[in-house]
């Protein structure tokens, strides 16, 4: 909201205030605009997507004080998660100023899709998932494009064929579940102790959790290395 509110106070300042002597036109700024979304476009092509744009009409009276610099331009958001975002165009000269320039950005290419309906926790493999056309940036939550990264993960929730894969609905499977027995490593620096633990709660590798030390039944919360191993500091 802050950003809106700035870019309305700077269009009125403008447009209301005296004429001046040289200034830099809606054209130069569309210019400018319509350059960064090619420059965009030609990038993502590189990587399999297409993009297509618009930056719509600026009003022709526009005018801003000139600009001793080169416009500069960028994305005032994620481009990936939206269709509609808005340009940042700021001149860095002697007399600075920047404005937001509302643009429609379509991005299309291959997204990762569910191959056939799938269920709560069910571990992906390669052959429930496939790749299909679609706008990656009109999903919200993000489109996962690349398969590697679902394999072995498990669904969060059920999904119908066709789905498509957002970080959301996938979480790495546990490395130790609860009742699991347990190599406990205690390490310092290259010398470590191992003693055998059961598990007091589910886990994945990287995650925290408590372990009952079966020999001394005490309860240490250990770090998961691997499946069936944890960790704790010396």
């Amino acid at each position: 909201m802050r950003i809106t509110n700035f870019a309305i106070i700077l269009l009125f300042a403008v447009t209301a205030g005296p004429a001046m002597a040289s200034t830099t036109t809606a054209e130069q700024i569309q210019s400018s605009a319509e350059q960064f979304l090619e420059a965009f476009s030609e990038a993502q092509a590189n990587e399999g997507f297409t993009v297509s744009h618009d930056t719509g009409q600026l009003d022709a009276r526009l005018s801003l004080a000139t600009c001793d610099t080169p416009l500069s331009v960028s994305f005032s958001g994620d481009p990936w998660r939206t269709t509609q975002p808005s340009l940042l165009v700021s001149c860095e000269g002697e007399r600075p100023w920047r404005m937001f320039l509302p643009v429609s950005v379509t991005i299309t290419g291959e997204a990762m899709v569910a191959a056939r309906p799938l269920g709560r926790g069910e571990r992906l493999t390669k052959a429930a998932i496939q790749s299909d056309n679609v706008v990656v940036n009109s999903i919200r939550r993000g489109a996962i494009t690349n398969v590697d990264q679902l394999v072995g993960m498990e669904m969060r929730r059920g999904v119908n064929a066709g789905t498509v894969f957002t970080p959301d609905l996938v979480l790495a499977p546990a490395a130790i579940e609860r009742g699991d027995h347990v190599i406990i490593s205690a390490r310092s620096g290259n010398f470590s102790v191992n003693s055998r633990g059961k598990a007091l709660a589910s886990a994945g590798i990287g995650e925290q959790v408590l372990v009952e030390n079966l020999s001394s039944s005490r309860t240490v919360r250990a770090r998961v290395t691997a499946p069936g191993h944890v960790e704790i500091p010396m």
